[in-house]
């Protein structure tokens, strides 16, 4: 049913139940699955800087494939930089690009601060993805 499953996570306990939730899918569909962190950026008049140190990023999708592989899974991961704001569409052309089936994310994160504003991060991905969405409360 699933051959590539995109998981959205930012070590947030939502996030990680999502990543436990995709492992299941994958178990019982043998898929593919996809550890995205959305790093986010800021333009400020000096250039561009992430929100996160990139090895942080780096180390937190690291474990997530490594834990996700010693329990026989196949997984991959993906650090993206993302404008700040714009996180949900980062993850949905992530979600593309990778030819994922499906997106798997948690109800909230840690990041996309203006998200308490404008709506979760997960709601817009829900609105802007053409691709089934599962959101793990």
């Amino acid at each position: 049913m699933f051959e590539r499953i995109l998981v959205a996570t930012d070590a947030s306990e939502p996030s990680t139940r999502a990543v436990e939730f995709a492992a299941g899918i994958a178990k019982d569909h043998a898929s593919e699955v996809i550890v995205l962190h959305a790093v986010p950026r800021v333009v400020s008049r000096f250039g561009t800087s992430d929100l996160e140190e990139p090895e942080a990023a780096r180390d937190l999708v690291d474990r997530t494939v490594r834990d996700l592989k010693d329990r026989g899974l196949s997984a991959r991961g993906e650090v993206v930089r993302v404008l700040e704001g714009h996180m949900a569409r980062g993850i949905v052309e992530s979600a593309a690009s990778s030819d994922a089936d499906v997106i798997v994310m948690g109800t909230r994160g840690r990041s996309d601060f203006g998200g308490l504003f404008l709506g979760s991060v997960t709601h817009r991905v829900l609105h802007l993805s053409e691709k089934p969405v599962i959101v793990v409360p």
